[in-house]
């Protein structure tokens, strides 16, 4: 089969399709990184909904995707914006989420970190009604008892209404040192950058990322033991590093780096990062693999095998930045990880066609589809429902 692909120039090309899959080379557990995969979830397409209404999800297919990312030894970071957090799954949706995702983990000795944030007080579109500081708390609290109520890890994420009604570098001290001082476990601290939600520009108190950077120290510098780990998503290798050097003993740096993860996990003789990416979603097996080989401590190999994705990666991350989930749910549809290419809050329309044919040529180089044809003839189907010529 051959298909004519949309390019950005108005034409089509002719693209052959891979007729075989990559196939990992093994199953054995990760261990020489920590690597969870934040997981996309998985829309109902019946639901008579529109994109203003409440998140209409597909719980089947959903967990099954946490399965099938489980089988290959990743762990699930849940509810984060890779799940579309703010940008269509609300917090009532996303509190179901948590708890199916965490009891099925259970179930099946799944690795699980749910994210924990303040979206009671936002919602999807950012707006923001007479919140304060203490406001704010009262909803991290929320959000906490309930993800340690079902057992997993919490991931503290960045908070737009934080963002909104902080006076200072002190607002955050205060808010997330309250946070840590009742945190049962350890946690992980998400610093998400304005790339990826405009909301959160002057986290930590200020523009200027030195000074945020101190600050964000200075929360993890006092409570180190209640800190697993910073996962840092700035698409800024050299602060990430910078950063991860300046960390406590003890508390991990994972990588939120989206164009740079096969450096920054290989590391460097000072350090690497472990690993908490949306891009691992679609590139779940793949990634799993290239760690283990890692395990071995062949790292030539591992970037052999990872390197070749950071184009994908990067193409499905493009400005804006906070519309990667498109394609990533595009990709699961073409594997037959679900029966649709519909998404929560209407989103499968945020990227363009000669896009998504871009992300479908790259991903089939790769390997990524379990089977090719299938994924090809999907990828016809969309062409044709576009009205492209054959």
């Amino acid at each position: 089969m051959t298909l004519q692909l949309p390019t950005k120039t108005g034409g089509t090309r002719a693209y052959t399709p891979r007729s075989e899959p990559f196939r990992p080379a093994g199953s054995a557990p990760l261990v020489s990184r920590t690597v969870f995969s934040a997981a996309h979830v998985v829309a109902d397409p019946y639901a008579d909904t529109s994109p203003d209404g409440p998140a209409a999800v597909d719980w089947d297919a959903t967990l099954a995707f946490r399965r099938h990312l489980w089988s290959h030894g990743l762990g699930v970071a849940e509810a984060m914006d890779t799940a579309q957090r703010g940008m269509g799954l609300d917090w009532a949706g996303a509190a179901e989420l948590i708890r199916r995702s965490a009891a099925e983990a259970k179930a099946v000795g799944g690795r699980i970190a749910c994210g924990v944030g303040t979206d009671q007080l936002t919602g999807d579109k950012g707006h923001l009604a007479g919140a304060g500081p203490g406001e704010v708390l009262g909803a991290y609290e929320e959000q906490l008892a309930l993800v340690e109520g079902t057992g997993a890890q919490a991931i503290l994420m960045a908070s737009r209404a934080l963002a909104a009604t902080a006076r200072g570098p002190e607002d955050y001290l205060t808010v997330y040192g309250r946070l840590l001082r009742q945190a049962a476990e350890p946690v992980i601290l998400h610093w998400l950058g304005p790339m990826f939600d405009p909301a959160l520009t002057g986290y930590w108190g200020s523009t200027d990322l030195d000074a945020a950077t101190d600050t964000f120290l200075q929360v993890i510098a006092a409570h180190p033991d209640k800190v697993d780990g910073v996962k840092i998503s700035l698409l800024d290798a050299d602060r990430e590093v910078a950063l991860r050097r300046l960390l406590p003993q003890g508390v991990r740096c994972y990588t939120g780096d989206d164009f740079h993860y096969p450096e920054l996990i290989a590391g460097d003789a000072h350090g690497f990062s472990h690993a908490l990416l949306g891009i691992f979603d679609p590139l779940g097996p793949l990634a799993a693999d290239a760690v283990r080989r890692l395990d071995t401590g062949d790292t030539a190999g591992f970037r052999e095998l990872l390197d070749p994705t950071v184009e994908l990666s990067r193409h499905l991350f493009e400005a804006p930045t906070r519309y990667y989930k498109t394609g990533v749910v595009f990709l699961a549809w073409l594997a037959g990880h679900q029966r649709h290419f519909t998404m929560v809050g209407g989103l499968q329309s945020a990227r363009s066609l000669p896009h998504l044919a871009r992300a479908y040529e790259l991903a089939d180089g790769l390997g990524l589809f379990p089977d090719p044809d299938l994924a090809a003839a999907r990828m016809r189907s969309l062409l044709d429902m576009y009205g492209v010529a054959r």
